[in-house]
């Protein structure tokens, strides 16, 4: 492996310091260049007239995939390496970015680094957009928020559930003593309008984009099961990217951070908490989806329509999952288990079920099957 040469970067916003090192030789640091494509291509021709074969790696981090992919296409390996699972000596309090570099080096070398699973571009712009719509929604919330405390610093305080359309025409109807409280109540009031219309046009956009992304028909086999909308669908798939990389279900499970935390030593075996690993949006889809399932097993108007797009096997798969989760909800519940440890343990075995139907292969052309659009989820 002498011919390999082993390149480590420590990548921030505005440079890009590098270190490099062969099997058997010393780790040197190249030096600090711009984080630009042109000072990158430089580096590599200066790297590669050597005539060793690099092999690049970084860290991820806020900067992306970028120079993954622009080193992808020049022909290179690259890996962009899970920061949780890089190994760091607890003794070591000082970090500079040469020494980040010439660590990512000796790692990588060593074989001990994990890479990341890089979405492909277009699974990475259906999780931006549907990111968009969660910051779109966390920014209306907040207003909300603000608009009920400035009235009830004023005394004015309505009774009933907030945010029907009772409360929109009271809030229309509502006059202030003070036209500048007036004002800021009109401000308040409109910005949670314009919020609102921002995810219905964001929800818009992902109804168009899905019909032209490669994971169409796996949104409307996830849609079959209860409590996955058309936008948890889009946002699990968006997050996960292809679910056959997960060889089995307990890997994706793993992925999500629904498993046990484990602290084994000889005959002494101890379970803790969750790990919460992984994507944390996908975990938090997976918990608000088990919800759902602490009700009575029983197939929706709603539910029915998404059921009559998907084929038989599907169908037959999903009201598979249903009766087991209510099922074992009620047993667990009966058993005097938390409502919260219960919603997890669903959650973990949803996401079972999603795995299984994510890598069912496609049903055969039609089978008698309309083609209609993706249905909403109410």
């Amino acid at each position: 492996m002498r011919n390999v040469l082993y390149v480590g970067m420590d990548v921030h916003k505005e440079t890009i310091t590098i270190a490099c090192a062969s099997d058997g030789e010393e780790i040197r640091v190249v030096g600090t260049i711009a984080n630009t494509s042109a000072s990158l291509d430089a580096m590599v021709r200066k790297l590669v007239s050597g005539g060793k074969r690099p092999l690049f790696v970084y860290e991820a981090g806020a900067g992306g995939y970028v120079i993954y992919r622009h080193l992808r296409e020049l022909g290179y390996t690259c890996m962009v390496a899970a920061p949780s699972l890089i190994p760091r000596k607890s003794g070591v309090r000082v970090r500079t970015d040469r020494r980040d570099a010439i660590m990512l080096t000796r790692l990588y070398r060593a074989g001990e680094l994990t890479g990341i699973t890089v979405p492909d571009a277009d699974d990475e712009a259906m999780r931006d957009l549907y990111r968009a719509r969660g910051d779109a929604k966390k920014m209306g919330k907040i207003i909300k928020q603000q608009l009920l405390g400035f009235l009830l610093r004023l005394g004015v305080v309505y009774g009933k559930t907030h945010w029907t359309k009772m409360h929109y025409r009271w809030l229309d109807g509502l006059s202030l003593p003070h036209p500048a409280q007036q004002l800021a109540f009109q401000e308040y009031l409109d910005a949670i309008r314009q919020s609102e219309s921002r995810v219905a046009r964001i929800e818009g956009m992902l109804h168009t984009c899905v019909q032209t992304w490669k994971r169409q028909e796996e949104v409307r086999r996830l849609q079959s099961l209860r409590g996955v909308s058309f936008i948890t669908a889009v946002g699990l798939l968006a997050e996960l990217g292809d679910v056959r990389r997960f060889k089995s279900a307990r890997q994706l499970m793993a992925y999500a951070g629904l498993v046990p935390s484990e602290d084994t030593s000889g005959n002494s075996v101890r379970r803790g908490r969750i790990t919460k690993t992984g994507n944390a949006h996908v975990r938090w889809m997976l918990i608000e989806s088990a919800w759902s399932y602490r009700l009575k097993a029983r197939k929706s108007r709603v539910l029915l329509q998404r059921l009559a797009q998907v084929d038989a096997k599907t169908a037959e798969l999903s009201w598979k999952a249903q009766v087991r989760l209510c099922g074992r909800y009620q047993r667990l519940l009966h058993r005097g288990k938390p409502r919260g440890k219960i919603i997890t343990c669903i959650a973990r075995e949803l996401a079972g079920f999603i795995w299984a139907l994510a890598i069912m292969e496609p049903a055969a052309a039609s089978a008698g099957l309309e083609s209609g659009p993706l249905s909403a989820a109410a």
